[in-house]
Formats: structure tokens, C-alpha cells, sequence
């Protein structure tokens, strides 16, 4: 019997209350047909129902047309599991409102959890977390006063703090492919990464569930390569030939060849960021880097370090991203997880294996806001849920880290005249406060483990040193008391061979990093 069927009957095989294990990452892999597809059907039946949805990032643009906000509808979701959330605002607004459960867990367990699931396992033991929200000790990962049940425990094993993120069966699995056969054996030959699409489906096969496969064209069997197979067909139950529109290689794209390795393209080709604060930061991050180790950039502001070492030259920077591509030039955007010219592309629990064991040398994350001790949040700010992501995973165990964003948000102005920086406009929203929203990073954790961790913005530049928050370097045109101190809700440490910041950081010209 065909494994082909309609998107309606596929709908029709998810029951309500189902536990569903959903693919995709940011806006790329996201299985679309069904997403408008399940919509379609609670909006005309009210069916399927109070489902929980689980993901390790937040598939979607920020508006309601696309990736997991097409399920943003009170009753049709009751539980919700995710890594990434700061693109689908309609599953954060069901959160705010406390409609549904809500569970903020770090993507790259997210990934690994799938995988434990399948392997029926006791759930994913690590120390990822400790001493942030995640934490059963501050807010264990729950995001309103809905969410009741612990997901994640703190145990000790040998005198050491771990934590245990639970298992559960997974009831459906909809994940995406490009190309499968007759009997479901399915390729990846356009998608920009494989994600842990493999992992979601041998959790569902495993939990005794289903598993239903979005692909572009379904070919006759004996045609595919083995060797490509990603998705074997013995784990899959239905297939859904997509509609073009529904399967974007990416949001940013209907197809990018040299995203997933069919072609290379001249990285000259990119252009280069205009000089203003963004640049700035990153160029002074960018001096940071070291080109014989492993980097990750993170979502956001550090996306333009790939930008400026493009421009500089820098040749041979080993840059990875955590949907699993490796080397190549990372993208930004809706196209963020993927890469142009990468090296290799793994599936993603694997690179947070090799993430969460210490493998980067550095990282690269952006700074939303920073406390007294040193304590970052870029996971939430009241209603507005931008969820950890990979941060927690990279953050924890990178033995450098970079955080980089402007001083100052909401209408900041700079002007660069002869070298110097002026503020012309001041941000209304300061980001150094005497205490954060919610702990993504733990500067008492970093502390603990030896991390070197920087935060670098457009006039100042600090440093965690023995414990304390430490302002090191200043731009030039930048006042002390009036431009930077005076900007902050608590009075950090000096240090006392106080620096100015590299003049090239503020002139047109390339700054001749090698």
C-alpha cells in the first residue's frame, strides 16, 4: 500500500492530546503543508486539539503567516516545549496570556532529548542549565503561572550538580525531506540542514507513535542513493507531497544552491556593512577571534562577525552554527542555522554533542541585557519572548565568550568624526541593570569553571574578572561619568590601566586583521 496521502487524511491521523515533535529551525526545514494544514483543520473541526507541540527553535518570521505560528490558537495547543521562541509571537502570546503550558528549554537538549526519547533512556543528564532559569532552583524552565509539572530535576552523581531534562513519548512526529520513495526512504539534497529531523522520527516510531513526512517529490523506488537516505522508510507511516509555496528551502528563499552544497559561490560577493555601531561591535569582536579555533555566532548582532572577517580576509576561520553546519559563511535573518559554502553539514544533536563536551574554543553571542554581577538575559523581556536557543549550551561550555550589543537600545544615534565617537541620540532603554529579567547566562557559573567572557558594545568594553563585572576599554570622544557611567544602573568595576579602544575600530577603511 502507497505511503502517499493527502494532507487531510495526514491531519486526520494526529489525535487530539497528541504529543507531536515538530521540525525545522528558525526558517529553514519546517514541514509548512502540515502546519497550514492542521490550522485548516482546528479552525473548520476543532480538530486535533489541546496537542503538545515540542521544537528546538522557534520556526517562523515573526508574523502569523509562517512556521509554527499557524498553530497559535487557544485550544488547539495546550503545552508547548521549545528552545527558540523570538519568531513565532503568536505561541508567545498564548504563553503571556497564560492560554497554554509553556516550557523554555535549551535547544540544543531539546535536540538531544529527542534522541534520548528514542533510545529510552532516563532523559538527558548534563550540566547544561545549572545556575540559570532553567534551573528547578530559580524557575526550572517554566514561562507562566500555568506550567506546573518539573521537566527538569537537579540530581548529584559523584558529588557533581547535574541536571535531568525528563523523557516522554513522543506521540507524532512531522518533520520535512527533500526527496523520498515509494516506501518513505527519504533524501536531503536541497534542504541547508538536516536538523534533528532523524531524531524526532525515532523518538515517534520508538514512543509506539507515527510519523509523517512533508517531502518536494516522491520518486520511484530503487532510485535514491543510500547514501543519502537521511529519513530510513521503515519509520515512516504517511507522505505529503507539499505545495511549492509550502516548501521554501528557507523563509529568506525559495532556493539557495550553495546553501546545501550543490554549488560554491565567491564570498567576495557579499557586501561589506557600513560603518556604524553594529560594525563597530563587530569589528571589535572580531579582534577577538582566534583563527585556529572552533567559533559559533550567534543569532542577531554577532552575525555581522562573519561579515567583517569576510571583509578583513581573515582566511580559514572555522565557523559552525548550531543547526549543524560547519565552516562556510553563516547567514543571518530568517536564514540563520544555515550556511553559504559550508564544509560539512551533521545533524544537529551531534553538533550539540560536540558543543556541550567543550569543542568550540569561542563564541560569539549577543548582549541584550547585562546585571551587576555579570548575569546576562537575552531570553525574555515581559511579554516579549525571545527564548535561550542554543545560548545556554554554547554559553556554558565555550571556554570564550563574547557578548556583543549596543549599550544603550531604543533610538540610539552615533555619529564617527575623525576617528572618534559621538552619541548624538542616547538609547532610551539601558541594558546595564542592577538585575536582569530572567538568568541566561550565570556569570557565578562562568566564574566557577574558568571562562573568559567579554562584553563588547560601540563605547565601552568589560570583562568578568575574579567575579566582577570590570570596564577595560572606552571609545575615543566617549566621557567616563557622562557617556557610559551615567548609563548604567549600577557603578561596575574600573580597571586601573583603563584603555581606549583601537582607533581603527572607527575609521572607513579595513582594519587589516590577520
Amino acid at each position: 500500500m502507497s505511503k502517499v496521502i493527502s494532507l487531510e487524511q495526514a491531519v486526520s491521523m494526529i489525535p487530539d492530546g497528541a504529543t507531536c515533535g515538530i521540525g525545522g529551525f528558525i526558517g529553514s526545514g519546517h514541514p509548512q503543508e502540515f502546519s497550514v494544514g492542521i490550522e485548516e483543520s482546528f479552525l473548520k473541526s476543532g480538530h486535533p486539539n489541546n496537542l503538545t507541540i515540542m521544537f528546538s527553535a522557534g520556526i517562523g518570521d515573526g508574523t502569523d503567516k509562517l512556521g509554527l505560528n499557524k498553530l497559535g490558537h487557544e485550544g488547539l495547543l495546550k503545552r508547548i516545549i521549545g528552545g527558540h521562541w523570538g519568531l513565532i509571537p503568536a505561541l508567545q502570546k498564548l504563553v503571556f496570556e497564560n492560554k497554554v503550558e509553556g516550557y523554555n528549554l535549551p535547544l540544543g537538549t531539546i535536540s538531544l532529548l529527542f534522541r534520548d526519547i528514542a533510545g529510552h533512556r532516563p532523559g538527558t543528564i548534563t550540566k547544561i542549565g545549572l545556575k540559570t532559569f532553567i534551573d528547578p532552583r530559580l524557575e526550572g524552565a517554566k514561562m507562566n503561572e500555568r506550567t506546573k509539572e518539573d521537566l527538569v530535576e537537579l540530581m548529584e552523581i559523584d558529588g557533581e550538580e547535574w541536571l535531568r531534562y525528563k523523557p516522554f513519548p513522543v506521540n507524532v512526529a512531522l518533520i520535512r525531506a527533500t526527496y523520498c520513495d515509494e516506501d518513505g526512504n527519504a533524501t536531503m539534497d536541497k534542504e541547508a540542514a538536516t536538523l534533528d529531523s532523524l531524531s524526532i522520527a525515532q523518538a515517534a516510531k520508538n514512543s509506539g507513535g507515527i510519523v509523517l513526512l512533508q517531502v518536494e517529490k516522491v520518486v520511484q523506488n530503487g532510485t535514491l542513493d543510500p547514501r543519502k537516505v537521511k529519513i530510513p522508510g521503515i519509520y515512516v507511516d504517511g507522505i505529503v507531497v507539499s505545495r511549492p509555496e509550502n516548501h521554501w528551502q528557507t523563509y529568506a528563499g525559495q532556493y539557495n544552491p550553495a546553501l546545501c552544497g550543490e554549488v560554491k559561490v565567491p564570498v567576495d560577493s557579499i557586501a561589506p556593512m557600513a560603518l556604524n555601531e553594529r560594525k563597530i561591535i563587530c569589528r571589535r569582536a572580531a579582534m577577538e577571534l582566534d583563527p585556529n579555533a572552533i567559533i559559533n555566532l550567534g543569532i542577531g548582532m554577532p552575525e555581522g562577525i562573519a561579515n567583517v572577517a569576510n571583509e578583513e580576509g581573515l582566511p580559514g576561520l572555522k565557523l559552525t552554527v548550531e543547526a549543524g553546519g560547519i565552516g562556510g559563511v553563516p547567514m543571518a535573518g530568517t536564514a540563520f542555522g544555515t550556511c553559504t559554502n559550508p564544509d560539512a553539514i551533521i545533524d544537529q544533536p551531534y553538533q550539540f554533542d560536540f558543543y556541550d563536551g567543550g569543542g568550540l574554543g569561542q563564541a560569539f553571542l549577543g548582549l541584550a541585557e547585562c546585571d551587576k554581577d555579570g548575569n546576562i538575559n537575552v531570553s525574555r523581556f515581559g511579554p516579549k519572548i525571545a527564548g535561550c536557543g542554543g545560548f545556554i549550551n554554547i554559553t556554558q561550555t565555550s571556554p570564550v565568550v563574547v557578548y556583543c550589543g549596543t549599550f544603550t537600545a531604543g533610538g540610539l544615534k552615533i555619529a564617527i568624526e575623525d576617528g572618534k565617537l559621538q552619541i548624538l541620540n542616547e538609547g532610551r532603554i539601558k541594558k546595564f541593570k542592577d538585575s536582569v529579567e530572567q538568568i541566561t547566562f550565570s556569570a557565578e557559573y562562568a566564574t566557577e569553571t574558568g571562562q573568559k567572557v567579554m562584553y563588547v558594545t560601540e563605547r565601552a568594553v568589560f570583562e568578568l574578572l575574579d567575579g566582577k563585572l570590570t570596564l577595560t576599554e572606552i571609545a575615543p570622544g566617549i566621557d567616563l561619568e557622562n557617556d557610559v557611567l551615567a548609563h548604567m544602573e549600577f557603578r561596575p568595576a574600573i580597571a586601573e590601566n583603563l584603555k581606549l579602544m583601537d582607533e581603527r575600530l572607527f575609521q572607513p577603511e579595513i582594519m587589516g586583521l590577520k
